[in-house]
């Protein structure tokens, strides 16, 4: 019976977190609220990967894995961008996928080093998936690309950066407050 609670608890847990990530992803933009990264404004920060981040800390990677594909349905039926869809969600997946690489949190130096693996996973993968995409679908030319990864990389960190660390201290609350939840999840 409790393992059944459990399994409930992470997907009622899963549903709801990336339910957020579709109400920030259109409260966001309707609202106008996105902010344009100064040196390069078609990129935007936004909160979207917040919920992700935490899906990851909550319930693990297959959550997080689940809320960004969720990210990248709600953003593709929003915009009908196929290309900017997938690459949000592959920036998040790969977010949480270097965290994940090394599971245990517990000291303040492997924390540190989660952290910092998932911020360098995302630079990887998406300056690989700009050189593909660029090129490919916005014809600009690939040395125009390899021109762009700086400014990219520059956005990817300071985004993924928002995303940790907000999850994270969304998580250290939900830690803090009801040590019950996370208690139950962490067994199972």
């Amino acid at each position: 019976m409790e393992r059944i609670r459990g399994r409930t608890a992470v997907i009622s847990g899963t549903a709801v977190l990336s339910a957020l990530v579709v109400v920030l992803d259109y409260s966001l933009k309707y609202s106008g609220l996105k902010i344009p990264f100064p040196w390069l404004p078609v990129l935007k920060f936004d909160f979207t990967g917040i919920p992700i981040v935490l899906s990851l800390f909550l319930y693990g990677l297959s959550s997080g894995l689940t809320a960004s594909l969720v990210a990248f349905l709600g953003i593709l039926l929003r915009s009908g961008d196929f290309i900017g869809s997938s690459m949000k969600a592959l920036a998040e997946f790969s977010t949480i996928l270097g965290i994940a690489l090394l599971p245990k949190r517990s000291s303040k130096l492997r924390k540190t080093a989660s952290f910092a693996l998932g911020l360098i996973l995302r630079v990887l993968i998406m300056s690989l998936a700009n050189l593909v995409v660029f090129p490919m679908f916005y014809r600009t030319p690939f040395t125009a690309a390899l021109l762009l990864l700086p400014l990219i990389a520059v956005f990817n960190v300071a985004q993924g950066s928002i995303s940790i660390f907000i999850g994270y201290f969304i998580y250290e609350a939900i830690k803090t407050r009801i040590p019950s939840l996370v208690k139950d999840i962490e067994q199972n």
